[in-house]
């Protein structure tokens, strides 16, 4: 019998970690409770970052979407990367080919090394990285099980009539379709006006369910879960009672579409309930881990792809979304590319630690490669394992930074201290911004 109990204890010691991976969708480093915000209750992630390690110089690879997402999978910075920009394929929908450019085949990804070390790989939510048929589809890059969205542009409706399971089109049929970009009139402007671009499938309450599912059945397998949530990129829309939660006086002037995307009602309401979405599906996710026993044996990191929206609708002086940082999506400037970053593995990261170690996107590769025990391919990344785990922050390489599509092609490059920039690039610009970030963050 106690050969037996030091068996089993032996082979509780020895299991490997289960790893869940949530990747937030624009959302700025001021809009987590943990981070300063005010106006948005977080509870669920304000609960990581007391119960792990808060970051506060965290950096995604890319300023925006794709090449962040590239960049995690792969551990490549965005000079080394083959996705570099939002560049689309086809049109914007099943009948024009929808989907970005695809991640090659050859790269090798997070999900094709735990799936290595006999890992079961999930990734629900916004994929991005190559549409249906293509070498970029998740079931060709290491990834069991997809649902969500394989085209960003489809997530520009959190209404849709469709997701994607795998490589099946998953109905929505409560949703009626509806042009992802429309704006209307102050006539129209009116209860009914708004109500059409509502549905009753939520996509983000869809992808949440599926992910529970998922994790629901994982109770004796290790797991790789990549919760990509699409909140709270805009278009402006949530449940209306969940918008209801949030104060009337917040929104004394409707927005009509005339910037892009979708009108709403009550912008800032409801880009508080979109916010909020992601926070209810992050304790969703806890609330399984716990009730499948498998709390205490998985490392959890959340994180976004990039700063706060350039959206007009979003009013991020509201909800001082980028924390003081200058600059938003799209820019390479801090409030561009710091993003929250929070990580805790129970017994394992230290509970309540705040960490200024610089560390940005690439770095997730060798680290969790180093938690699983798989090899990696070719990355730009630091192993930061010893740091998450109680060591002192290190001294690390440069970080190197380019994205070609906005301000005429920028590049950025710094160390713990020093920070230089170029914008304009492709039109001639060879003014370099030099910045000390510890006197002017």
């Amino acid at each position: 019998m106690r050969r037996m109990i030091a068996a089993l204890v032996a082979a509780a010691v020895a299991a490997p970690p289960n790893v869940v991976l949530i990747f937030a969708d624009d959302l700025g480093i001021g809009e987590v409770g943990a981070y300063g915000q005010q106006r948005v209750p977080t509870p669920n992630l304000d609960r990581l970052a007391k119960e792990g390690t808060r970051f506060t110089r965290f950096y995604t690879a890319s300023p925006v979407c794709a090449p962040s997402r590239a960049s995690l999978l792969t551990g490549k910075h965005t000079g080394r990367s083959p996705i570099r920009g939002n560049k689309e394929v086809g049109g914007f929908d099943l009948n024009t080919g929808e989907g970005q450019m695809p991640l090659p085949d050859r790269e090798k990804t997070l999900a094709e090394g735990f799936r290595e070390r006999g890992y079961d790989t999930g990734v629900f939510g916004k994929w991005g990285l190559g549409g249906p048929a293509t070498e970029g589809h998740p079931n060709r890059q290491g990834f069991d099980e997809f649902f969500g969205y394989l085209c960003q542009r489809q997530s520009h409706n959190l209404y849709p009539a469709y997701l994607w399971h795998n490589n099946q089109v998953h109905l929505l049929p409560k949703n009626e379709y509806f042009r992802a970009h429309q704006r209307i009139t102050t006539a129209e402007a009116t209860d009914e006006g708004f109500s059409k671009f509502i549905g009753k499938q939520f996509a983000e309450h869809e992808i949440r369910n599926q992910a529970v599912r998922w994790l629901e059945q994982k109770r004796n397998r290790p797991f790789f879960l990549y919760y990509a949530s699409p909140m709270p990129h805009v278009a402006l829309q949530a449940p209306p009672e969940e918008v209801a939660k949030f104060p009337e006086e917040w929104d004394s002037k409707p927005y009509l579409g005339e910037g892009g995307y979708l009108p709403s009602k009550r912008p800032r309401a409801t880009y508080a309930a979109m916010i909020s979405a992601l926070d209810q599906s992050v304790g969703a996710i806890l609330d399984t881990l716990r009730r499948t026993n498998q709390d205490e044996n998985t490392l959890i990191i959340f994180t976004s792809d990039n700063g706060p929206t350039f959206a007009a609708q979003v009013d991020r002086d509201f909800f001082n979304s980028a924390a003081g940082l200058r600059g938003t999506k799209s820019t390479g400037y801090e409030g561009g590319i710091r993003v929250p970053m929070l990580v805790r593995w129970p017994q394992k990261v230290p509970a309540g630690r705040v960490l200024d170690q610089v560390s940005y996107t690439p770095d997730i590769m060798p680290t969790l490669a180093s938690v699983a025990g798989f090899r990696t391919g070719s990355h730009d990344g630091q192993n930061l394992l010893a740091v998450w785990r109680g060591g002192a922050p290190t001294p690390r390489k440069e970080l190197y930074f380019e994205f070609p599509e906005n301000n005429g092609f920028q590049a950025a490059i710094f160390d713990d201290r020093w920070k230089a920039i170029r914008t304009n690039l492709a039109k001639g610009n060879l003014k370099v911004e030099v910045y000390d970030l510890e006197s002017d963050p």
